[in-house]
């Protein structure tokens, strides 16, 4: 079984390139969209993209295994969060030769009831899988699931994260570690550096991630909301 074994700061520009690169996030800061919580946004992230593209999806499965074979090497279950973070966890999983089982937001209202799908152990220790983290609310739902059913989870790795303070509290308030592959200062960076964005709209980006709920921005293009 191969992995890349590189520094874990490696995963985060060029994971930040695949994502604009293939429009998996979007920057707008002129042109607002707006979220499901009604938060007006400058940026917009579907990383449900990446699937789509064959060289992208095996270089964030390869990260995230070598992510947790180097945090993680005891760890003997991989969890993703629904639905965003089950394909991503599956192909981990089969890359780690490990069991998995993903999480729902609520028991079913149907059947068995499950919120936890798949076979798992108690005491089991557990990685769980998130495509993408902005307060933090419905991935510690998912971990407080799966505490709550006997796991051990030992922590929490995502692809991105807009690292909003109230995502990063709820973490430690919560006890969960959590890694990213990429987040919103090196994306930022990264955008300013090939030209996607300038050094006016970087000034704008900035002042909404400090104050995403109060951030005023212009026209809004309603979207879907984001979760995580």
């Amino acid at each position: 079984m191969n992995f890349i074994h590189i520094p874990m700061g490696k995963f985060e520009k060029k994971t930040a390139e695949y994502l604009l690169q293939i429009k998996a996030i979007k920057l707008q800061p002129s042109n607002p969209f707006t979220w499901a919580s009604g938060w007006k946004s400058p940026i917009y992230c579907d990383n449900r993209k990446t699937l789509s593209f064959p060289e992208v999806r095996s270089y964030i499965c390869d990260s995230f295994a070598a992510m947790i074979k180097d945090l993680y090497p005891h760890a003997e279950l991989v969890a993703g969060v629904a639905t965003g973070a089950i394909a991503h966890g599956v192909l981990v999983a089969d890359k780690l030769g490990l069991p998995f089982i993903y999480v729902r937001s609520g028991a079913k209202e149907h059947g068995l009831g499950n919120q936890i799908e798949g076979y798992f152990e108690n005491g089991q220790k557990v990685v769980v899988i998130e495509d993408l983290i902005s307060t933090g609310g419905s991935s510690l739902n998912a971990v407080q699931a799966l505490r709550e059913s006997g796991c051990e989870v030992m922590g929490m790795v995502a692809i991105f994260t807009y690292e909003f303070k109230k995502a990063s509290d709820a973490f430690v308030s919560g006890n969960c570690k959590l890694d990213t592959l990429s987040n919103y200062s090196v994306l930022v960076d990264t955008a300013l550096k090939i030209g996607y964005i300038g050094q006016e709209e970087v000034e704008t980006l900035t002042k909404w991630r400090l104050d995403p709920a109060g951030w005023g921005g212009l026209t809004p293009t309603p979207l879907p909301g984001e979760r995580g």
